[in-house]
């Protein structure tokens, strides 16, 4: 009897166990993330225990015109320093440089600074040296630290910086760095759209239905597409009872402006930090 007991409580401890291992079991969770930058994500989803409905709000496509990213390339000794503020834009800014017929050598002689510890990786996967990774990715804590670095802000005066990134974005950091007295180029590495074969109608169904826990958001694009692919600038009335997490702040602030109030939203500013804090939130509401 004892035995039997004892054996009881060792399936309990082993049910318990895989509850805490997949705190996300039984939860249907949107991902609105361009498809090329989802997997990470949805896997970490997965493993603890989600059901996730991808449905890609954005997607990745050439500049309209290389031109700027071209001349930008041709004189790269004129640049003290590259801000990368994104993995995308590693990889586009990279894959023009060798059309071009350059070599990510020829980056030895710049600083280098990664926003965002994905930017990095992707960067040091290419073998580029990363000088600074800010430990706030906003544009305003980025500018804090490359002040910090340089020794202060009389010393950011002269220097001259490349940003290749996206077609649109916020300005905040190239003007405060021009403010502070150095030089720099925002050339358009890439841009976003919305893709033209999201399936409305399903995420449309699945939302109305009560059947989705949660809508993520990893950057204002997701949440600005998300809303034009439903025609509406309050997001409010559709996603009533879902959990809406977003990766950061600005992202969060965009949300608030489409009606939305922010439920999750990790201190690191990660797709890995995004996912721990989705299956942190529903634990607690198990």
């Amino acid at each position: 009897m004892k035995q039997n007991e004892g054996f009881q409580t060792d399936q309990c401890d082993e049910v318990g166990s895989s509850e805490a291992a997949r705190p996300l079991a039984g939860r249907t969770i949107i991902v609105t993330r361009a498809e090329t930058q989802a997997r990470e994500f949805v896997a970490e989803l997965e493993r603890r225990g989600a059901r996730v409905i991808h449905c890609p709000v954005i997607e990745i496509v050439p500049p309209e015109s290389y031109d700027l990213l071209d001349e930008a390339i041709e004189n790269l000794y004129g640049y003290d320093w590259l801000i990368f503020t994104s993995a995308n834009g590693v990889q586009s800014f990279l894959e023009r440089l060798a059309t071009l017929g350059h070599e990510a050598s020829e980056l030895d002689e710049v600083r280098i600074c990664a926003i965002g510890e994905a930017t990095a990786k992707r960067l040091i996967e290419h073998r580029l040296h990363v000088d600074l990774v800010p430990e706030k990715f906003t544009a305003e804590g980025v500018f804090a630290a490359l002040e910090a670095y340089v020794g202060g802000r009389d010393h950011l005066r002269g220097l001259v910086f490349l940003i290749p990134r996206a077609a649109v974005a916020r300005d905040y950091l190239p003007k405060a760095l021009e403010e502070a007295g150095a030089r720099v180029d925002v050339v358009p590495a890439y841009r976003t759209v919305r893709p033209q074969t999201t399936d409305r109608a399903r995420i449309e169904a699945l939302l109305i239905g009560g059947s989705v826990d949660c809508v993520t958001f990893t950057s204002s694009s997701t949440v600005v597409n998300f809303a034009q692919l439903f025609d509406t600038t309050d997001l409010g009335p559709l996603l009533e009872g879902v959990a809406v997490a977003c990766i950061g702040e600005i992202t969060a602030r965009t949300a608030a402006e489409y009606g939305l109030q922010t439920h999750i939203q990790p201190a690191e500013y990660t797709t890995a930090a995004l996912a721990q804090a989705i299956a942190d939130y529903f634990a607690r509401r198990s």
